[in-house]
Order: C-alpha cells, then structure tokens, then sequence
C-alpha cells in the first residue's frame, strides 16, 4: 500500500494494456515475442527501490505522477541490458505506452490490485489467525459453566466456549462479506465514454477490449506467455473520469464492521480478565507497573481496542468521502485515498496484539466455580419457568420476592421447590439443578461453531 507499492502497480497496469494492444491485430501494435513479453512483465515483477527513485526524479520535472512512470517506462525500453531484436520491437511500440489512457484508467486499477493484495495476502492470513485462535478457544472452553452477566450483574449461566462462539460466528459473517466485494476497475478514457479509443480506430470493441483486460486473471509467475493475460478484477461498465469508489466504501465498512466485532471482544475479554475468569501468562521480564509490582495488565487487548478504533475513524471517513466527485471529477479523492494503507496498518497492528493476546489467555476454573456457587439466585428462572408449565399461579412474583436483590442459598430454594405443587420427578429435577450445571445448550453450540 505504499507510494513503491502504488508505482508498481501502475507499470503492472500500463504493461498489461500494453501487451493487450499487441494481441488485437493492430498494425501500428504488432504482436511481441515471448521474449519482449518476459522483459516487460519484468519490469513491474522485479521493480525495486531504485527504480522508484527514478520515478521520482522524472516526476521532479513533470510534475505528474502518471506520467513520470509512462516516461521511465519508456527508458527502459532502451536499456543497455536489451538484446537488439528485443529493443527493436519495444521501439516500434513505444508510442502505445499509456495509448488512449487518461492517469485515472492507470490509477483506479492500481488501487484496486493493491487493495486485492492487501486482503489476500495480509488483512485475510491475520483475520483468520484471530478467527482460528478463538474457534479453539471456543471448543477447549465449550463445556466450562461460566456466570453471564446482563447489564453486568448476575444472570443466567453460560458456558466460557460458548460466549467465545458468538464472536467466531460473526466473525466469519463480516469476513465472508470482506471477501464477496467485487474490487472494481474502468479502463475507459478521459470522462467514460471511450472517445480517444474510437477516435484512433472506430472499428474496434474497446468497452469489450476493456472489459477483457480487467476480467483476465492476471499473468502467474511461469505462465505460460502464449496466453492472454488481465488484471484479474471486476469490470465497471459506468463511470465519469474516475471509478466512483463505491466498492472500496464497501470494503472500508466491511472492516469496520469486523472490526467493531473485534472492539466488542476486547472490551468483554477485558472485562472477564478483571473479574478473573481468566489468568494472563507471565513472560519473563515484562512489567505491569511502574510502581505496582504485582500488576498483569490485558495490554494486547487494549491496545487492539485503541488501534481499531483509529482504523475504523479513517475507514469511515474514506468511505463518507471517496463515493462523492465533483461532476466528472476532481482531485479530493487523491490525497484521501493514500491513507487507505494506514487504515490497513493500523488494522493489522490491532490483530497482531489480539493475537498475542489470546496466546496468552489461561482459564480460571476456580474464580468461575466460586462466582458461580455465589449467584444461586439465578435458577429462580428454571423454578419459575417449570411452575409455569404447571399452571402455579403467581410463579413469577414468587420468585421474584424471593430471590430479587438478595443473597440465595441452596437450601431457600430447595425449601420452595418441596412446597410446589407440581409432579414429584419434576421436583427431583429442579433439586439436582446447580448453578454450574443449568447451561442449556451451551456446551452443544460452542462445538457447532466448528
């Protein structure tokens, strides 16, 4: 996603359209050699460094990013390391460099490859660490009783797993709905409409011609050159100057959207650490306080939760911003667009953290017993429920006036499930109901997950 990244993938693109010119049968653009076609992909599979500041020592007098790399494409083509039959083709086709192209055909696509790398080969690998490290944690914890806490205070019992699946599921929506977005790209002149194209030669398809060079998968490492080869993304067939951005406001939301999942994690496993359900492994040397020695601080879990926030304040300002264009277009999307890296890069500094986080993770079974022996209270919901099914007048308000803002003991609600007048099997059942065993189906949906 950088300015290097973004150069190489404009001479990807513009050596793309290239090569796509010399395989339409035109005179003024014959057919290249495998070997030319092995120079040209060369330079943006090998591009480096270097050849970025070279870029960037032409667009010191042109002024034009765009431009500046047309030009120094053009000098390679004259590169000492070219064998001459190669050079002499190049040079019959230098004048197809950028041909019928306005910077934003080059530009739009770009940014789309770049956004596609992004996702494929970093956003996606660290998404699913997190994804996979919590599913674990889910079916290891599936069974262990934990006391929910609704409006944060005592509530019916839960199990560790289980609440760990909920976050897994939507996890794997909002990741499902990242990789659906279609990442569009327009090849189709100054303002949309294919002048230029038509006005050089007006018997040729050029919204086809287009549509081919941005749908072709793009050229592999040690395919084969014979074939035709693309950009490999999604064809817009609408558009003024500049692709209207809509599908990357799209994305932008998906990741806000997972990642607001993730914040609602942060803040829960935060929550859970402080109240003890869960230990933190000690590494050897780390230092909680400055003054407190005895301080095991969920650092990972809150600096995850600071750095998502920050992506998530520029992913939603870009996608506020880079749908809207002045009629054909103007320029406030260029500058807007360049931060789209530091969205990602904020983004994967909070998933690393959460990573490391969760490998630290170590279950209190005894904090969770013990709150869980301590909130009996909460099985006036099965007591009632039963006495409901019953037809106990006043099951509720029973309950209710028993239970409600007071400490429960085991033996207060064994006395009242003797008195009720209900079969005595299902008396037995209530009395062998714990606080540690009345989970529902929790244990059973956190291994579904999987």
């Amino acid at each position: 996603m950088s300015e290097m990244g973004y150069m190489q993938r404009r001479i990807q693109v513009e050596i793309t359209w290239l090569i796509a010119l010399s395989q339409l049968g035109l005179e003024e653009c014959p057919s290249l050699s495998v070997q030319a076609k092995e120079y040209l992909v060369g330079l943006f599979q090998n591009f480096s460094h270097e050849d970025a500041v070279s870029i960037k020592e032409i667009e010191k007098t042109t002024n034009h990013d765009v431009k500046a790399v047309e030009y120094w494409i053009k000098r390679q083509f004259k590169s000492e390391q070219l064998n001459a039959s190669v050079k002499k083709e190049l040079a019959k086709i230098e004048e197809m460099v950028h041909f019928s192209m306005t910077s934003e055909d080059i530009n739009n696509t770009s940014h789309a490859l770049q956004i596609q790398a992004a996702r494929d080969t970093v956003l996606l690998p660290f998404i699913d660490q997190v994804i996979s490290t919590m599913l674990q944690l889910s079916l290891e914890y599936a069974a262990i009783p934990m006391l929910s806490r609704t409006h944060g205070q005592t509530a019916t019992p839960t199990s560790v797993g289980k609440e760990i699946a909920n976050f897994v599921v939507r996890l794997k929506k909002a990741r499902g709905k990242l990789v659906d977005i279609p990442l569009m790209a327009k090849m189709n002149g100054a303002v949309g409409n294919y002048n230029a194209q038509l006005a050089a030669y007006p018997e040729m398809d050029w919204e086809k011609i287009a549509q081919d060079v941005i749908e072709t998968p793009a050229y592999q490492q040690g395919a084969s050159f014979d074939q035709h080869f693309g950009l490999g993304l999604t064809f817009q067939a609408y558009s003024t100057q500049i692709e209207s951005h809509d599908y990357m406001a799209e994305f932008f939301d998906a990741i806000s959207r997972l990642n607001v999942i993730l914040i609602d994690w942060c803040r829960d496993i935060w929550g859970y650490i402080s109240l003890g359900y869960f230990k933190q492994r000690l590494k050897e040397g780390e230092i909680g306080s400055s003054t407190m020695p005895h301080k095991v601080n969920p650092i990972d879990f809150e600096n995850a939760e600071g750095n998502l926030g920050v992506a998530n304040a520029l992913l939603r300002h870009m996608s506020d911003k880079l749908p809207i264009s002045r009629f054909q277009r103007d320029l406030t999307d260029s500058t807007v667009i360049r931060n789209i890296g530091v969205a990602f890069g904020y983004s994967v500094l909070a998933y690393q953290s959460l990573s490391i986080g969760l490998s630290k993770l170590e279950i209190n079974k005894v904090k969770l017993a013990e709150d869980l022996d301590n909130a009996w209270e909460v099985l006036a919901e099965p007591i009632q429920t039963v006495m409901r099914r019953y037809g106990v007048s006043g099951a509720y308000e029973s309950l209710k006036d028993l239970t409600r803002g007071r400490a429960v003991k085991q033996e207060d609600l064994a006395k009242l499930i003797q008195t009720l007048e209900i079969p005595a099997q299902e008396k037995e059942r209530l009395l062998q109901l714990r606080p540690d065993n009345y989970i529902g189906l929790a244990g059973q949906l956190a291994i579904r997950v999987k």
